[in-house]
């Protein structure tokens, strides 16, 4: 026999191991392995490993899953499309841009309910600073929550 086809069996004993074989090599290395002695004791050999392999007990740690679980988070955290932050800072400035536009009308708006209510001035200067500091305190309280929500999985 050639050097060539005891590779060859080699190789296919390999193969069928992993993945299988097609029908004509199936075929080719049954014929090769009854008449080669060398071969039949490799694959015999193969099949004793693979069948101490599949035996032998694995132990994982115990916090596997969670560890899993985390550092998927982290992945899925890293392939955030870049988008969604420029779509956030294009949403911060517009919202800048229409409360210094709007900031006018809702001054007078807040004066004339303080002159009708008999509202004192300074009262009526924080209440409109607050106006417009709640939404501002709301989203960062939201995106407070959103990062740590994602830093505990």
């Amino acid at each position: 026999m050639r050097n060539d086809d005891h590779a060859r069996a080699r190789h296919l004993i390999d193969c069928e191991a992993v993945e299988g074989l097609e029908r004509d090599d199936r075929e080719w290395l049954d014929r090769h392995l009854e008449s080669c002695d060398a071969c039949s004791a490799a694959a015999l050999a193969t099949e004793r490993a693979i069948a101490r392999l599949r035996l032998a007990p694995v132990t994982l740690p115990l916090d596997l899953a969670a560890r899993t679980q985390y550092r998927v988070g982290l992945r899925a955290q890293e392939a955030l499309p870049r988008r969604q932050t420029w779509a956030l800072w294009v949403s911060v400035v517009l919202s800048w841009i229409l409360g210094i536009v709007s900031a006018p009308l809702v001054w007078r708006g807040f004066e004339w309910a303080g002159r009708y209510a008999g509202v004192p001035s300074v009262w009526l200067k924080l209440v409109f600073g607050l106006w417009w500091a709640l939404p501002a305190g709301l989203a960062a309280a939201i995106w407070a929550m959103e990062n740590r929500k994602i830093e505990e999985q």
